[in-house]
């Protein structure tokens, strides 16, 4: 409608005695944006599943390197880069149009891999190779600044809020070691409960959580003093693999592989609060932004699950490809 039409027939309005409001068009920015889509590493088919959430039907799926078993997004979240452990290589992926950005090659056994919250450091571990790597970040590239050796399998990584400090768990060896980020050298290792898997901290830095794949249970680690001390130990169920913080600044899970449960840990009493089934091999895990639905890959019956957090149950799995790993989504509760 051009100007003199809108005149006209406001004019019109006017002498009926009417109150006429302006249509406005529909445009695209007044369109509700489209929910960002979920991300399953399928770590033997060498692919990526790309999940709508809306219809919880896997739209498309993306070609990798070998065997991706973990992603992480970059700091300034524009891509996800999800770990070809095999192929030496990472795959940037739009986390939101899920559309293939850059393959960078030359990175050595990438398994796990995580940023530094400052930023400034990018760390992956070398799960068959047995090192740590870490890399100066400068917000695009990645340059190896040192090779650090490790015992058997390194297999999950932490990294203190001061960017200071990686944690990582040797998986064949039975440890925890810190690495100072500023030497790059080994602070200390100790020595922990069977399979070591993910490792989680504190908010404050003073405790590190480590999942025990060979056990029951999650070991917990007091590091604030020069010395690590394992101050208790929290039962959760067989196979304890993985964490993923719930959101809300005071609970993390844990993905209790053998026995198809998840935990939910109580991070000031350091005690489990609640359990929720998870069948098929519970793994790696997210949580929606509104920290309503817990999604974690079964990777034992290829499927992504998901779990309403209110009712306790199961309400949808997605199939997707062989052995699901990690699991990732942009619009995710606060880590």
């Amino acid at each position: 409608m051009n100007v003199s039409a809108r005149f006209l027939a406001a004019g019109l309005c006017a002498m009926a005695g009417l109150l006429c409001l302006p249509t406005l068009a529909q445009t695209p920015s007044s369109a509700a944006a489209a929910p960002a889509p979920v991300f399953v590493l399928n770590s033997l088919d060498d692919s990526v599943s790309v999940i709508d959430p809306v219809t919880w039907t896997e739209t498309k799926r993306i070609a990798t390197g070998k065997q991706p078993h973990h992603l992480y997004l970059t700091p300034d979240e524009k891509s996800v880069i999800v770990a070809n452990a095999l192929s030496d290589s990472l795959t940037f992926i739009d986390p939101k149009t899920a559309e293939v950005q850059r393959t960078v090659r030359g990175i050595l056994d990438p398994y796990q891999l995580r940023f530094s919250p400052d930023m400034k450091w990018f760390v992956t571990a070398a799960n068959r190779l047995n090192h740590i790597d870490i890399y100066r970040w400068d917000g695009k590239d990645m340059v190896l600044a040192k090779r650090v050796a490790t015992g058997k399998t390194p297999s999950h990584l932490w990294i203190d809020s001061k960017s200071s400090t990686i944690y990582a768990t040797m998986q064949d060896s039975n440890e925890l070691i810190a690495v100072d980020l500023v030497s790059q050298a080994i602070k200390w290792r100790t020595p922990t409960g069977s399979i070591p898997a993910d490792v989680f901290g504190t908010a404050d830095d003073k405790f590190m959580l480590v999942g025990l794949t060979g056990g029951d249970a999650v070991e917990v680690y007091d590091v604030s003093g020069k010395a690590p001390v394992r101050s208790k130990v929290i039962k959760t169920a067989a196979g304890a693999h993985a964490f993923r913080a719930f959101g809300d600044k005071r609970h993390v899970l844990v993905s209790n592989r053998v026995a198809n449960t998840i935990s939910k840990i109580d991070l000031q009493t350091l005690e489990v609060v609640d359990n929720y089934p998870a069948p098929g091999g519970p793994d790696c895990m997210d949580v929606s932004r509104d920290g309503k639905q817990i999604m974690v890959t079964s990777r034992w019956i290829r499927k992504l699950t998901v779990i309403d957090v209110a009712s306790r149950k199961v309400v949808r799995q997605v199939n997707v490809g062989k052995s699901p790993h990690g699991v990732w989504t942009l619009d995710h509760a606060a880590r």
